[in-house]
């Protein structure tokens, strides 16, 4: 891990900071990305080593182009692009609005597509790369009350599955994580009763991460399902 040039999108999320605390002492030179700024710095300066952060609405394809551009600048190179950012919305589909949708599919949907294909972009010059998309449980398995939120994670799963046949001839990996329920700050405004002291914890996501991204060079772990035992799919 020593050098690499390592994204990380939703950095000040549960599942983001973790991997950040866990990756920085590898000597890997991190981006960080999140749209709030005062947050993303506070994170930046209590990690060791080489951090860019640099504040990103992954909604705006702009943002994101610049989030790259930035990264060049600094590094000149992107070697792995984690995708941990989210949002969550649910409720009865007969109580979503057409802003809950749009939101689910901006942040989600979108805002991966976005981070994805530009960070491929420069893997696909240098014939190198690795892209971890968060995608959840729920972009596997259906629940009542996930309409919305499953409807972008399916479709995560569905555009990193073709753009993954279409770079592997570039030497670009594809991993996808299917996190059962993350105690995480995605669950502080979601209204729902939930045993967060059952959920896995951040720093168990972020190890996962970490294991996929340690892999011996012609290992592809595609898709990694980590549920807690309290609420297991199959």
């Amino acid at each position: 891990m020593q050098d690499k040039v390592v994204v990380i999108v939703g950095a000040t999320g549960g599942i983001g900071s973790a991997l950040t605390h866990k990756l920085a002492p590898t000597g890997v030179r991190l981006v960080l990305a999140a749209r709030d700024a005062v947050r993303l710095t506070t994170l930046a300066d209590d990690l060791p080593g080489q951090v860019l952060s640099v504040p990103t609405d992954i909604t705006d394809p702009k943002q994101v182009d610049t989030l790259i551009k930035k990264t060049i600048a600094e590094f000149g190179q992107i070697d792995i692009l984690v995708n941990a950012a989210g949002a969550g919305i649910l409720k009865p589909y007969n109580s979503l609005e057409p802003a809950d949708l749009d939101k689910m599919l901006d942040v989600n949907l979108k805002g991966s597509f976005y981070t994805t294909q530009a960070a491929a972009e420069e893997m696909q010059k240098r014939k190198s790369g690795h892209i971890c998309n968060v995608v959840g449980i729920l972009g596997k398995h259906s629940m009542g009350m996930a309409a919305a939120y499953s409807a972008s994670k399916f479709g995560v799963v569905g555009f990193s599955k073709c753009m993954a046949e279409e770079l592997k001839r570039f030497g670009i990996k594809f991993t996808l994580f299917y996190f059962g329920g993350v105690d995480s700050p995605f669950w502080d405004n979601v209204n729902l009763k939930v045993d967060r002291k059952k959920m896995l914890s951040p720093e168990t996501a972020a190890n996962a991460i970490f294991f996929a991204l340690s892999a011996e060079p012609q290992a592809v772990p595609m898709e990694i399902n980590i549920q807690p035992d309290s609420h297991l799919f199959f």
